[in-house]
């Protein structure tokens, strides 16, 4: 019984010890992660203690890209619904990123005031997460090729995915466009599995990762199974609207999302959505959902307009060749100036040789006026093969924004970044200019 005791004691001091490291670590100005790797480290148990109470249980969103504003789409349509949605808004998603975030949402007893949790996990850290915290719902995205030192293949990526699907409780939502992910269905026993798809004139313009390596003008695939029924189709993307299919009817929205890749992951986004209010129209406003949608902005970072110098700044993530060569697809270079910001810390992958998977040539007549980051001299070569001219080279982050930011006076402005990149590159903003503050 002592034993006991003091384990229960333990248990009774982790969530005030959390909070109390996060509030330091908010105060020294950064650390977002580290108060859930304490909690993690002195009650494993703290995350589905917590989670379990939810009427609503959990729902993960993975896949290679477009988690982020994924999760943000899912969180606010949820929201538009009256649900109380608690979810992991910095993007960190590891578990302790998770345990972070609930820190902040739990009072000093542990209880969490939410009917649902829409949480975007890394699909490693999805494992371990639904090993512990079996979710009622996943959504999962795409399998591409990204971070290869630390998935490997992409088989592998998608054997990762399946692991999440089999721990779900309820529904499982596919890409019914990638092949590795709409497959996953079939080792399904049980789930409900639900599908978001592309008019098929949209296909190439969302290649997936065999798309993308197969040569120009290759036959498809002999033996292809007959694809599914899809429970939201994007049907057509207009300059600032998006038409979308379900229920037997089409509806067109307002969208303030840019880029092309956001605007399928709203496909994904409502089937998610329908799946927990329950699907049709006697259960789910969809009126109110799509106007949610209307309204929803970019994630930090996914395409996120600043305003420095009385003109905007966009910053584009870009992390593998499929997110970089629809960056530059959806954000052109026309009437902007660009540098890139390219990093090789764990966060943003070691492995840079993807950027030889990735073409430049929209880029050639405008060039590039700065790179910087700790890859800026591969990124520099890499131009060099596309016969795109550039300026300076600077890998220090800092004063190659500085730089950029002085010689293109008067000029919008836009940055491909990787992700520490781009944190950093935010941070430097934020003494310019306002900058949501994600913690």
């Amino acid at each position: 019984m002592p034993l006991l005791g003091y384990i229960r004691n333990m248990f009774s001091l982790s969530v005030p010890l959390g909070k109390l490291v996060r509030r330091a670590t908010r105060l020294r100005g950064g650390g977002s992660a580290l108060p859930g790797l304490v909690v993690e480290k002195i009650d494993p148990g703290f995350m589905r203690r917590t989670l379990s109470t939810l009427p609503h249980g959990v729902a993960v969103v993975s896949g290679t890209n477009g988690k982020t504003t994924t999760t943000k789409m899912v969180v606010e349509l949820l929201e538009s619904q009256g649900l109380k949605v608690f979810t992991n808004r910095t993007g960190s998603n590891f578990t302790r990123g998770v345990a972070a975030a609930l820190l902040g949402e739990v009072d000093w007893r542990g209880r969490l005031d939410a009917d649902i949790a829409v949480l975007e996990l890394d699909e490693a850290h999805a494992v371990h997460f639904v090993n512990s915290v079996p979710p009622r719902y996943c959504l999962l995205l795409n399998v591409l090729r990204d971070q290869l030192d630390r998935f490997g293949e992409i088989d592998k990526t998608a054997q990762l995915l399946q692991q999440i699907a089999a721990k779900t409780t309820g529904t499982v939502v596919l890409n019914r466009e990638d092949p590795r992910v709409a497959r996953i269905a079939d080792t399904l026993t049980g789930q409900d599995v639900k599908y978001f798809g592309l008019d098929e004139s949209l296909l190439g313009t969302f290649p997936n990762d065999d798309d993308m390596r197969a040569a120009p003008g290759s036959p498809a695939p002999a033996g292809l199974p007959e694809k599914p029924a899809a429970d939201v189709v994007l049907r057509n993307v207009g300059a600032d609207t998006a038409e979308f299919e379900y229920d037997g009817g089409t509806v067109t929205t307002a969208m303030k999302l840019r880029g092309v890749y956001n605007i399928f992951n709203a496909a994904a986004a409502l089937t998610l959505a329908r799946s927990i209010c329950g699907g049709g129209a006697a259960t789910a406003n969809h009126e109110t959902l799509l106007e949610a949608l209307s309204q929803v902005a970019p994630a930090f970072g996914r395409g996120e307009s600043l305003t420095v110098d009385g003109q905007p700044l966009d910053l584009v993530l870009v992390k593998n060749p499929s997110g970089f060569r629809l960056g530059l697809k959806s954000f052109p270079a026309g009437g902007y100036a660009t540098m890139i910001a390219i990093n090789d810390n764990y966060a943003d992958g070691r492995d840079m040789s993807w950027l030889w998977d990735v073409e430049f040539d929209s880029l050639r007549a405008e060039g590039v006026d700065q790179l910087t980051g700790s890859r800026a001299y591969d990124m520099a070569l890499r131009l060099q093969y596309d016969e795109v001219p550039f300026g300076s080279v600077q890998p220090e982050i800092a004063p190659a924004l500085a730089a950029f930011i002085r010689e293109a006076s008067g000029k919008p402005k836009r940055i491909f970044c990787t992700y520490t990149a781009m944190l950093a590159i935010r941070r430097e903003l934020s003494k310019i200019t306002t900058v949501e503050v994600v913690s």
